[in-house]
């Protein structure tokens, strides 16, 4: 019974001991990214509060230029007709059969040499009347896709006279 009070009362000394250092390694580690986050933000912070306010100002004359006021955040838009890249509206629209399903599209153009808004929107509505007549069967699966591409590569080929260099699928939903 000696030995076993004397086990226990060993036991209880190293839970305690062991306790303190992952208590002290936890602060240790919350120290090191604190002082890190420190540096980091020292980084990234502007230095100077006129450079702010100089980066504030380009940023809102250059939200000027591209029409309307609205302050334009992260990466400029590649679809611009400066780039020569139309974003057409979004295709939504029931499918052939079955006829409760539906399908949205967004397609973006890109001309060979200045875009031409009509042609775009011709294209659209060629677009739009094209996939009324597809049914779920004809576009299940990436063959499908494929030739769904395809097709509607070939029709704005045609449609275009060859002025579209190429054809951007943005987004395709079927519901």
């Amino acid at each position: 019974m000696a030995e076993d009070a004397k086990s226990a009362e060993d036991g209880g000394g190293k839970k305690k001991g062991g306790s303190v250092m992952v208590i002290a390694a936890v602060a240790i580690v919350t120290l090191v990214g604190a002082g890190g986050g420190w540096v980091l933000g020292g980084m990234i912070a502007p230095k100077d509060p006129a450079a702010a306010v100089k980066h504030e100002e380009a940023a809102a004359a250059a939200g000027g230029e591209h029409g309307g006021g609205k302050k334009e955040e992260g990466l400029p838009h590649i679809s611009t007709a400066a780039n020569g890249v139309i974003l057409l509206e979004p295709v939504t629209t029931n499918l052939a059969y079955p006829s409760t399903n539906w399908i949205r599209l967004e397609v973006a153009l890109a001309f060979k040499g200045p875009p031409e808004l009509t042609m775009a929107e011709n294209i659209h509505q060629d677009i739009l009347a094209y996939m009324r007549t597809v049914s779920l069967q004809q576009i299940e699966g990436p063959r499908g896709f494929q030739y769904l591409k395809d097709d509607l590569e070939e029709r704005i080929d045609l449609r275009s006279q060859g002025k579209v260099a190429k054809v951007m699928f943005r987004s395709f939903v079927i519901e």
